[in-house]
């Protein structure tokens, strides 16, 4: 077991998946400051049970994955940063949140990829990439229905659970996967869920939805095969945007004393810019 900085989040990170986060809370600052002592600068990330991400006194889910930071700047009253998800991680044991956030963590073991597993991987993605298209129609997604995923199976595997349009507990069921084949049948599944709901007609007299409110699957188009796809690129390399530890502590003792008092409309955990995925 490691003891490890944790970073409770209103949002799920995937292994292989990126995240941008705005902190601003001065636990946290004081965190990052610890966590730049090494290299490489890492802590975990758990999704928020009930609870607010700022202030403390949350309820936690046990599973997580561990954040790389690869990126950092200091702005007006916070700073911002870009981590890489690594390995899923699992909290045997919640430590005093003095003065941040801290638990005694496990690494939850990788799935193992079997090839005889590409037609279900196939389906999993042609199921998420038609729902990013049918959801893009209501809302603006963060991950666009042509977005590129690694060459690499089991990354493509935690990227496509990452850009499928569910929410956190759905997001927190398929982290807690033991298998790679039980990822992939919960994906169609949850997904397949996600998109009846954007097949329903609200009718304006109704408070809920009635059969004849639904659609028949498919009726919106998804992205057409000579579309310019979208390039899945890696969050900042460290080694491209300078030694996180060195330039990034520069950046929080900036902000250490000032973030606590300075009002901003982003809470911890607010992304400033969204990422791209890496390949």
């Amino acid at each position: 077991m490691t003891e490890m900085p944790m970073f409770p989040l209103g949002s799920v990170l995937f292994p292989a998946m990126p995240t941008a986060l705005r902190i601003f809370e001065e636990r946290y600052i004081v965190m990052l400051s610890a966590v730049l002592q090494d290299e490489p600068a890492r802590f975990g990330i758990v999704l928020i049970e009930r609870g607010s991400e700022v202030g403390g006194g949350e309820h936690r889910f046990p599973i997580g994955t561990i954040a790389e930071i690869s990126q950092m700047e200091a702005s007006e009253g916070f700073i911002g940063l870009i981590a890489q998800g690594g390995r899923r991680i699992e909290v045997v044991d919640w430590l005093p949140d003095d003065p941040y956030p801290r638990a005694e963590v496990r690494e939850v073991p990788d799935l193992e990829w079997r090839e005889e597993l590409r037609p279900l991987f196939v389906e999993a993605e042609q199921i998420v990439r038609r729902t990013l298209a049918q959801a893009s129609e209501f809302v603006e997604q963060q991950w666009g229905a042509d977005i590129e995923l690694a060459d690499d199976p089991h990354d493509a595997l935690w990227q496509l659970a990452g850009i499928a349009p569910l929410g956190p507990l759905d997001q927190v069921k398929l982290l807690r996967a033991t298998d790679a084949e039980q990822l992939l049948r919960d994906l169609i599944e949850l997904t397949a869920g996600a998109a009846e709901m954007l097949t329903v007609r609200w009718d304006d007299d109704d408070d809920f939805p009635r059969p004849e409110d639904f659609g028949e699957p498919g009726e919106v188009e998804g992205p057409r095969a000579d579309d310019e796809p979208a390039t899945i690129d890696p969050a900042p390399d460290a080694a491209a945007t300078g030694s996180p530890t060195a330039d990034a502590a520069d950046a929080a003792d900036d902000a250490n004393g000032t973030a606590a008092d300075a009002e901003h409309p982003a809470e911890d955990g607010d992304a400033p810019d969204a990422p791209t995925p890496p390949r």
